[in-house]
């Protein structure tokens, strides 16, 4: 077989063959192995299963870690102290086992990249009456031997008077406490969760105090090579989502199995950086999105973001059209009426910004000045409140750009915001500064129709305790706030380096202007032919010998035609669908508005184009002998339509503007997506002037057709 193989290749190209293949077997059989230290019961972290095997998230974690990065480990059940002492004696090339990192620890060893936020909580019996450490006082206190627990426990036991005892493993030190010989046992939080959702005769009475992070470790100065390895394959199983379904598989509860496989539609904001907008690559980003997108991973379920702005957003989950909402959403007791928040995952105050420039200092310099909120918003809320009591006036804006323009070209004196979003915004050089230190302060949190989605909202409440403990949550406000645990320091989450120029700027989001644009342009398309059949049917009603169908064409023509745009799209979007429980998509909705209003409007010239016809014209046809039918066939419409022509094409123009206003149900029409872009560099200015040139295009080319028709249709 090597002989033919050999004569087909020539023998140089069999010798490279063999030589590759016979490196790869050699790469393969030689992989780096290494023996990795662990305990023995310490479970969620490292246990034995019913099967014997090793399991857990420490386990797990090492083992994806080991695949991603191309190496083996064989782990060693041996016991947290053995563990520690065989790294250090050079037996074992690393431990991972719930290992909080201490400055002491690290003078012996070299740490990964922190892998798992902990904190130490005290546990008593369920039907002991201890609540804190006061009432330890004279007591005996059960430990684990050379856990920051232990250490937490040693540091407080002389200021609370309590004495302790030992153990090696968590199972006896448990039941030490189970069976009363000892009063209350300390461990990190999601160990002590685990052990009583699987039946642990115990209740956790303090708050996670103490609060570190775990790491995995090598002897001080040796092993280089796998803690860069570590680092490397924890970032890659972080990225994939491998990482929370490894958490999720040890610490997610019941809530799985009722949301696992589903689909949830969520709302949000469009323009509330750093909580919620799109980044160059038009992919929605912030605090939130990545909050609930972890949570969803962690729960075993997906969620479709909508992009609706506040107000649609909230309103959309009151009619039921979408499932939930996080949008930087304050939760406030009139709000808790209408809906059900989830645990609050962010705290922020309410600022108040000025210009750069302006010397406004305080809340009394504002005494008859106009000044600028955001529709929904707590600030809006917090200005309204204090107006009689400083007399000044407000002036409401849907989105936080127009709301800062207002105050940077001097229209209002001073803006309410969110402190984090201030900050960002300034960050991005909107041309303000704050002038007042945080006030109400409030709680941010994920909500759902009241009596609705409850079993969405609890898998969100369990996957952001989950997120927390595990560090994620803590990951993911460093990401767009800074690091060092401070809501105050926001990180500019897109590069200040970015071409602001018109030529970069359109460079930059030219894909999502496209997509904008094209979704603007098929929507007037599809409305503009369903509002011409609409408005034909209507107008022709309106000139049939007929007065109930003369009196139903007025009556329809005068019902959408006075009815705002804006007042229509949210009463077919939210309205309808909270009395019939039916959803109806945004693109059907926006075309169900266009067709009802433009149709109103088309059928009042079609009947005005008809009525122009010279009477004397039906009534000669007529008394040729001709009936209603083929007279208005032959002889009114054909002349009727040569003077509604022109009136067709200027509504299609109309038409093509309208669709703007649909952004208010969350349609990524053009106008939408400006708002978009310009919420995460807010360059409001050249944006807007972009996205007016390319309605001003497609309106003069639809301009020139108009003109040409007509010219057509007098020759």
């Amino acid at each position: 077989m090597i002989h033919k193989l050999s004569k087909r290749l020539g023998w140089a190209a069999f010798l490279l063959v063999f030589l590759a293949c016979l490196g790869f077997f050699s790469t393969v059989s030689h992989a780096k192995t290494y023996q990795i230290g662990t305990d023995v019961t310490y479970p969620p972290f490292e246990f034995a299963n019913k099967h014997n095997q090793y399991v857990g998230i420490d386990i797990d974690i090492m083992n994806a870690i080991a695949k991603e990065e191309g190496f083996k480990v064989h782990i060693k059940p041996v016991g947290f102290n053995a563990a520690v002492q065989s790294v250090q004696s050079g037996q074992e090339d690393g431990v991972i086992a719930g290992m909080t990192i201490t400055p002491e620890r690290q003078a012996k060893f070299d740490f990964g990249t922190p892998y798992y936020k902990t904190g130490v909580v005290m546990a008593v019996a369920k039907n002991s009456h201890i609540s804190s450490f006061k009432q330890l006082k004279g007591k005996r206190v059960a430990l684990k031997t050379g856990t920051a627990a232990a250490d937490y426990a040693n540091s407080i036991k002389k200021k609370y008077g309590f004495k302790t005892v030992t153990f090696d493993d968590s199972d006896n030190m448990y039941q030490d406490v189970t069976t009363g010989n000892s009063v209350a046992c300390f461990e990190d939080q999601p160990v002590m969760q685990y052990g009583i959702k699987k039946g642990l005769k115990l209740k956790i009475v303090s708050k996670p105090a103490n609060t570190g992070w775990y790491g995995f470790a090598v002897k001080k100065g040796t092993h280089k090579a796998l803690i860069s390895k570590f680092n490397a394959g924890l970032k890659k199983i972080k990225a994939n989502g491998t990482y929370d379904k490894i958490v999720g598989k040890y610490l997610g509860n019941q809530t799985n199995r009722a949301v696992k496989g589903k689909t949830f539609t969520i709302g949000t904001d469009v323009t509330f950086p750093p909580f919620e907008f799109a980044n160059k690559h038009n992919k929605y980003v912030g605090i939130d999105m990545d909050l609930i997108r972890s949570i969803a991973a962690e729960q075993g379920f997906k969620v479709k973001i909508k992009p609706l702005g506040f107000n649609a957003a909230v309103q959309a989950v009151e009619s039921g059209q979408i499932d939930g909402v996080i949008a930087g959403m304050s939760i406030t007791k009139a709000r808790k009426s209408q809906f059900d928040f989830s645990s609050p995952y962010f705290t922020s105050g309410v600022v108040m910004a000025v210009s750069k420039n302006s010397k406004i200092k305080s809340l009394s310099q504002l005494k008859g000045k106009k000044v600028a909120v955001k529709t929904g918003t707590a600030g809006a809320d917090y200005a309204n409140s204090l107006k009689k009591k400083y007399g000044f006036t407000v002036t409401t804006f849907d989105d936080s750009n127009n709301m800062y323009q207002d105050v940077v070209t001097g229209n209002s004196a001073a803006c309410f915001e969110d402190h984090p979003v201030m900050q960002y915004a300034i960050k991005q050089g909107t041309k303000l500064k704050i002038a007042t230190k945080p006030a109400e302060s409030a709680p941010y949190g994920f909500a759902v129709k009241r009596g609705h989605n409850q079993a969405l909202l609890r898998a969100f409440n369990s996957g952001l305790k989950d997120l927390k403990a595990s560090g994620t949550y803590d990951d993911i406000k460093a990401k767009y706030l800074g690091t060092g645990g401070s809501e105050a320091a926001v990180k500019t989450a897109s590069s200040n380096s970015e071409d602001r120029s018109f030529i970069g700027l359109i460079k930059q989001n030219k894909g999502a202007l496209l997509s904008g644009l094209k979704e603007t342009l098929w929507l007037t398309i599809v409305s503009i032919f369903f509002a011409t059949i609409f408005g034909i049917v209507v107008g022709l009603l309106g000139v049939v010998p007929n007065k109930f169908s003369n009196w139903l064409s007025s009556v329809l023509i005068y019902l959408f035609r006075g009815m705002p745009l804006l007042v229509l799209a949210l009463f077919i979007y939210t309205g309808i669908p909270s009395l019939t429980g039916e959803k109806i998509p945004a693109f059907v909705a926006g075309v169900i508005t266009l067709t009802f209003n433009e149709g109103a409007y088309i059928a009042a010239f079609v009947k005005g184009g008809i009525q122009a016809v010279d009477p004397g014209q039906m009534e000669a046809a007529r008394s040729l002998g001709l009936p209603f039918g083929k007279s208005m066939r032959k002889v009114i419409l054909p002349q009727g339509i040569r003077i509604m022509i022109p009136s067709f094409i200027n509504q299609f123009i109309i038409t093509l503007k309208d669709t703007s206003i649909l952004s208010i149900i969350g349609l990524l029409e053009l106008t939408q997506t400006g708002k978009i872009i310009i919420a995460r560099n807010l360059e409001g200015f050249k944006v807007w002037t972009i996205v007016a040139l390319m309605y001003l295009i497609i309106i003069t080319l639809l301009t020139w057709l108009s003109n040409w028709v007509q010219r057509r249709t007098n020759v």
